[in-house]
Protein backbone atom coordinates (compact mmCIF):
# COMPACT_ATOMS: atom_id res chain seq x y z
CA UNK A 1 0.00 0.00 0.00
CA UNK A 2 2.87 2.35 0.74
CA UNK A 3 3.95 2.08 -2.89
CA UNK A 4 0.62 3.46 -4.09
CA UNK A 5 -1.67 0.47 -4.60
CA UNK A 6 -5.23 1.16 -3.50
CA UNK A 7 -5.59 -2.40 -2.22
CA UNK A 8 -3.66 -5.66 -1.93
CA UNK A 9 -5.08 -9.18 -1.74
CA UNK A 10 -2.64 -11.40 0.15
CA UNK A 11 -3.20 -15.03 -0.82
CA UNK A 12 -2.70 -17.79 1.71
CA UNK A 13 -3.27 -20.87 -0.42
CA UNK A 14 0.30 -22.12 -0.11
CA UNK A 15 0.40 -21.78 3.68
CA UNK A 16 -0.08 -25.19 5.30
CA UNK A 17 -3.16 -25.97 7.36
CA UNK A 18 -6.71 -27.24 7.03
CA UNK A 19 -8.10 -23.82 6.18
CA UNK A 20 -7.10 -21.14 3.70
CA UNK A 21 -7.01 -17.51 4.78
CA UNK A 22 -6.64 -14.63 2.34
CA UNK A 23 -6.44 -11.01 3.49
CA UNK A 24 -7.64 -7.94 1.58
CA UNK A 25 -5.69 -4.91 2.77
CA UNK A 26 -6.86 -1.36 2.03
CA UNK A 27 -6.12 2.01 3.63
CA UNK A 28 -9.39 1.53 5.57
CA UNK A 29 -8.31 -1.79 7.12
CA UNK A 30 -8.23 -5.53 6.54
CA UNK A 31 -10.89 -8.03 5.50
CA UNK A 32 -10.22 -11.76 5.79
CA UNK A 33 -11.64 -14.54 3.65
CA UNK A 34 -11.39 -18.01 5.16
CA UNK A 35 -12.56 -21.41 4.02
CA UNK A 36 -11.76 -25.09 4.11
CA UNK A 37 -8.69 -26.21 2.21
CA UNK A 38 -9.67 -28.24 -0.83
CA UNK A 39 -7.13 -31.01 -1.33
CA UNK A 40 -6.86 -31.25 -5.12
CA UNK A 41 -4.25 -31.05 -7.83
CA UNK A 42 -6.79 -29.34 -10.10
CA UNK A 43 -5.79 -25.75 -9.43
CA UNK A 44 -4.63 -24.61 -12.87
CA UNK A 45 -5.89 -21.06 -13.43
CA UNK A 46 -7.00 -20.22 -9.91
CA UNK A 47 -5.12 -16.92 -9.80
CA UNK A 48 -6.31 -15.73 -13.20
CA UNK A 49 -9.86 -16.79 -12.43
CA UNK A 50 -9.83 -14.98 -9.08
CA UNK A 51 -8.48 -11.78 -10.64
CA UNK A 52 -11.02 -11.92 -13.46
CA UNK A 53 -13.91 -12.59 -11.09
CA UNK A 54 -12.82 -9.67 -8.87
CA UNK A 55 -12.64 -7.39 -11.92
CA UNK A 56 -16.09 -8.54 -13.07
CA UNK A 57 -17.59 -7.71 -9.68
CA UNK A 58 -15.99 -4.27 -9.70
CA UNK A 59 -17.25 -3.67 -13.25
CA UNK A 60 -20.75 -4.54 -12.02
CA UNK A 61 -20.42 -1.83 -9.39
CA UNK A 62 -19.83 -3.97 -6.31
CA UNK A 63 -17.75 -2.50 -3.48
CA UNK A 64 -14.22 -3.93 -3.42
CA UNK A 65 -14.65 -6.25 -0.41
CA UNK A 66 -17.94 -7.59 -1.79
CA UNK A 67 -16.40 -8.18 -5.24
CA UNK A 68 -13.51 -10.09 -3.66
CA UNK A 69 -15.87 -12.10 -1.42
CA UNK A 70 -18.00 -13.13 -4.38
CA UNK A 71 -14.94 -13.96 -6.49
CA UNK A 72 -13.39 -15.93 -3.62
CA UNK A 73 -16.55 -18.02 -3.18
CA UNK A 74 -16.77 -18.62 -6.94
CA UNK A 75 -13.17 -19.86 -7.20
CA UNK A 76 -13.48 -21.96 -4.05
CA UNK A 77 -16.50 -23.79 -5.47
CA UNK A 78 -14.89 -24.06 -8.93
CA UNK A 79 -11.97 -25.86 -7.27
CA UNK A 80 -14.31 -28.11 -5.32
CA UNK A 81 -16.14 -29.11 -8.50
CA UNK A 82 -13.03 -29.48 -10.70
CA UNK A 83 -13.72 -32.18 -13.30
CA UNK A 84 -10.46 -34.07 -12.70
CA UNK A 85 -9.10 -34.06 -16.26
CA UNK A 86 -5.59 -35.31 -16.93
CA UNK A 87 -2.78 -36.40 -14.69
CA UNK A 88 -1.30 -32.99 -13.85
CA UNK A 89 -2.66 -29.73 -12.55
CA UNK A 90 -6.08 -29.76 -14.15
CA UNK A 91 -8.59 -26.97 -14.69
CA UNK A 92 -11.30 -25.62 -12.44
CA UNK A 93 -15.01 -26.03 -13.18
CA UNK A 94 -15.75 -22.50 -14.37
CA UNK A 95 -19.30 -23.45 -15.36
CA UNK A 96 -20.52 -24.68 -11.98
CA UNK A 97 -22.95 -21.75 -11.48
CA UNK A 98 -24.89 -22.91 -14.54
CA UNK A 99 -25.46 -26.33 -12.95
CA UNK A 100 -25.46 -25.34 -9.28
CA UNK A 101 -23.54 -26.77 -6.36
CA UNK A 102 -23.15 -30.53 -6.10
Amino acid sequence: LKLGAGAVLMKGGHVEGESVVDVLMTPAGETTFEGERIHTRHTHGTGCTLASACAAGLAQGLPLAEAVARAWAYVHEAMRQAPGFGAGHGPLDHGWPLRGKR
